[in-house]
């Protein structure tokens, strides 16, 4: 009871001679420091509020411009054609401040000098908006940039060279345009040519045709409208209805995990890695609540979108019987833990200062020495986050709406994350193929009870001191994660560090209270609803079959001499083999426009299948066979840039789809797209664009249809590639390890075609 003792700033006592009471020095430090860094913390966000309110401007251009209005004066010269006189008359008469006319005039003129200031800031912004709508240089050849692309860049350069915040540009980006209805259905005819024969196809196009003319521009009218007024006229869809209403368990259908560092180890003391991992964490959340983090920028001039960085700490999926909802804190300064079926609360801070590496392993090391037992129903609590969210809701309003249920569930939502300790140990061995996949199954599912699926993310930690993340996917997607892993892994690897026996550096202070273990009280009614639960999440995560490997004859290095990218060559390849064409999604992402996320980009094109059938025909000429691969390939790239700038087809398609049923219109063509707009894509077009941003760690989400494969890929610098493919076992049609088997010989036939020198696989 010790460090509850100091945990109380004061206590009383009633006895016969009065009220003892009795103060505690420390607590009521650790109080006021807290509330020091709380006050701190106000004063950065209305600062930060400020500068990112008037930027590209700053409030030493403003003391500029006031100067310059007040200098001019004193030479009898005004700037401002007799707006300051006006400005002076204005201004109120009698007594107080405006009682000299030397104050009124100095008035005046700051008055009309702000005035400037904020009529210059708005014509910049708007300026700036209007240069980062243009995107002709996306579709320029790679060095023949043109006399245009190269004004523009000069134009952006000089309007953003004042450093930014990570919010700086949100309100410069310009709006995701609404496509033209005739360009979406023409993408769209094209992208089902190669699947469907004459007489399908003629059928779609008739009704693409009908749909075009009668119902598209009703509800093309309500989308444009929508964009006038709405920020993105897709993103607050997307989230609703492709994530928030899904009724599936996340576990698998939408959460997905990223890798460690696979090829470099940092310790083996699980403790140790987790105190400098979570360490480098609270840090990189710190330069977020500051906006000392710099946005994304395509080309070093071309700003990203940051929304979605605003709710990677702090935030939690809350279950409902028809919605669930995101609730994000503005701070939260304790971590939620789980081993051996117990959870436990871990306190980042002391007082107003951030734990070190030193302190928070010490901590761990004391949650993993911990040999108290789990309570009754708390092992397999964690279940109901893995199984369905109807069922999930009703208990969490039944059972943890009261009392102590309801105070430690609180502890865990309201963690700044989840930390799941494993007593298993995993790492990717080169020599063990397998080894990867079951590293991979691990973060995707674990148990189906030690991760809680509902938080932001997850930092799983096994054994050996390897790490991983599962992470919620409403709140955002994969790049913006990555961002954080990235910092994290960089931050323990070079600046941290470890002791020669692989322990933090520095040393702990022992006097710091332990973690806190978190008090349940489940009714029997409530266990069996956890097992449901957990048995519908056992049987999802027996169902995935996962195939991770490392494809080391060549990686980008040698594609590059083939002419083409190196993402084009891959989806290529992933067309070679198939047996026959179907419907592949690549995710392409739209953050150049304001809260963008992603959008599809259909991989089976008429170019690529012509390929494809003349590799299997092997009649052709390698050099004919080079001019339909770069066709294929240009075509391909064409339609990333299209996708990248607005003009995809699947999300244009899905909220047009949503207007439609809002305004119970039926129409016949979209019923026949919807099945696949709303469901197939929505969960596939997220998959392969994952590893792109991950550039050091192999990360994957699991496939979208029951028949179909998920396929996430890292071209890992010159001379690796790591896939990731799942499948499900239930499904006849479908074998992950062998489809991995017809990627790795389709990579190799590339580069036969070109020639490129090859080292065994």
């Amino acid at each position: 009871m010790a460090e509850a003792h100091q945990a109380v700033a004061f206590q009383f006592t009633v006895t016969p001679e009065g009220v003892d009471f009795r103060l505690s020095r420390e607590a009521l430090k650790h109080v006021y420091l807290s509330g020091i860094n709380s006050w701190k913390k106000r004063l950065i966000r209305i600062k930060n509020g400020i500068l990112r309110g008037v930027y590209p401007g700053s409030p030493t251009s403003w003391l500029v411009v006031v100067m310059a209005t007040v200098g001019s004066s004193f030479c009898n010269v005004d700037v401002s054609l007799g707006l300051v006189g006006c400005i002076q008359r204005c201004l109120p008469q009698g007594c107080g401040p405006y009682q000299t006319p030397q104050t009124r005039a100095l008035l005046s003129m700051a008055i009309f000098s702000t005035g400037v200031w904020v009529t210059g800031i708005f014509f910049f912004r708007q300026t700036l908006k209007l240069l980062l709508s243009y995107h002709g240089w996306m579709f320029e050849m790679h060095g023949k940039t043109s006399n245009l692309t190269r004004i523009w860049a000069m134009c952006v350069r000089l309007l953003s060279s004042r450093h930014p915040m990570l919010y700086s540009f949100q309100t410069s980006l310009p709006k995701l345009p609404v496509p033209r209805v005739s360009a979406t259905i023409q993408r769209y005819l094209e992208s089902v040519r190669p699947l469907l024969d004459d007489e399908e196809y003629y059928r779609m196009e008739m009704l693409a045709k009908e749909f075009q003319n009668k119902t598209a521009p009703r509800l093309q009218k309500y989308l444009v409208l929508k964009s006038w007024w709405a920020s993105n006229y897709v993103s607050d869809w997307w989230e609703e209805y492709i994530y928030l209403r899904g009724r599936s368990p996340l576990m698998v259908n939408s959460n997905y995990y990223v890798m460690d560092l696979v090829l470099i180890k940092n310790t083996d003391v699980q403790a140790a890695r987790l105190g400098n991992t979570i360490h480098a964490m609270i840090m990189y959340r710190r330069k977020l609540d500051r906006e000392e983090i710099k946005p994304v920028m395509a080309l070093g001039i071309v700003p990203m979108c940051s929304y979605q960085m605003e709710r990677m700490f702090n935030t939690t999926r809350v279950p409902g019987k028809e919605t669930d909802v995101l609730q994000h804190l503005s701070d939260s300064r304790h971590v939620a833990v789980y081993h051996k079926g117990r959870f436990f609360k871990l306190w980042l801070y002391e007082g107003s200062r951030l734990l070190k590496p030193q302190d928070l392993e010490m901590q761990f090391q004391r949650i993993l020495d911990d040999p108290s037992p789990p309570q009754p129903g708390e092992e397999k609590l964690a279940a109901l986050t893995a199984g369905g969210r109807v069922e999930w809701a009703q208990a969490r309003q039944a059972f943890f709406s009261s009392g102590k249920n309801k105070a430690a569930l609180e502890a865990i939502e309201r963690a700044a994350f989840f930390v799941a300790l494993d007593e298993e140990s995993y790492r990717y061995d080169p020599e063990d193929e397998a080894s990867l996949s079951l590293y991979g199954k691990a973060l995707l599912h674990g148990n189906c009870y030690n991760r809680w699926f509902d938080k932001s993310f997850t930092l799983i930690s096994f054994k050996n001191g390897q790490l991983g993340l599962n992470a919620e996917h409403a709140w955002a997607d994969a790049p913006i994660i990555g961002h954080l892993w990235e910092f994290v892994l960089g931050t323990d690897s070079f600046h941290l560090g470890y002791t020669e026996t692989g322990h933090c550096l520095g040393k702990p202070n022992p006097a710091l209270p332990p973690p806190t273990r978190l008090q349940w009280d489940i009714p029997k009614q409530c266990q069996a609803v956890i097992e449901s639960s957990y048995q519908v999440a056992k049987a999802l995560a027996d169902d995935v079959e996962l195939y991770c490997f490392q494809f080391l004859p060549f990686g980008k290095g040698l594609i590059k001499k083939c002419r083409t990218s190196p993402d084009a060559f891959v989806q290529i390849a992933l067309q070679l083999d198939r047996g026959k064409f179907c419907l592949t999604y690549e995710a392409s992402m739209t953050r150049m426009f304001r809260e963008g996320r992603t959008e599809t980009v259909r991989s089976c094109t008429s170019e690529s299948t012509a390929f494809v059938q003349a590799m299997v025909e092997k009649s052709h000429a390698k050099a004919d066979l080079r001019d339909l691969f770069q066709k294929a390939a240009k075509k391909h790239q064409n339609m990333y840039r299209l996708a990248m700038t607005g003009a995809g087809i699947d999300r244009h398609l899905f909220c047009l789809y949503l207007v439609s049923k809002y305004l119970g219109v039926s129409s016949p063509f979209l019923a026949e797209v919807s099945t696949v707009v709303g469901s197939t894509s929505a969960w596939f077009s997220d998959l392969q664009g994952l590893s792109s941003a991950l550039l050091l760690h192999p990360s994957c989400c699991p496939q979208v249809a029951d028949d179909g494969y998920g396929v996430s890929y890292m071209i890992a610098g010159e001379n690796t590639i790591f896939f990731h493919i799942s499948s499900k076992f239930s499904s006849s049609e479908t074998n992950a390890q062998r489809f991995g088997n017809h990627i790795r010989q389709a990579l190799l036939d590339l580069a036969d075609l070109f020639q490129v020198p090859k080292t065994d696989s």
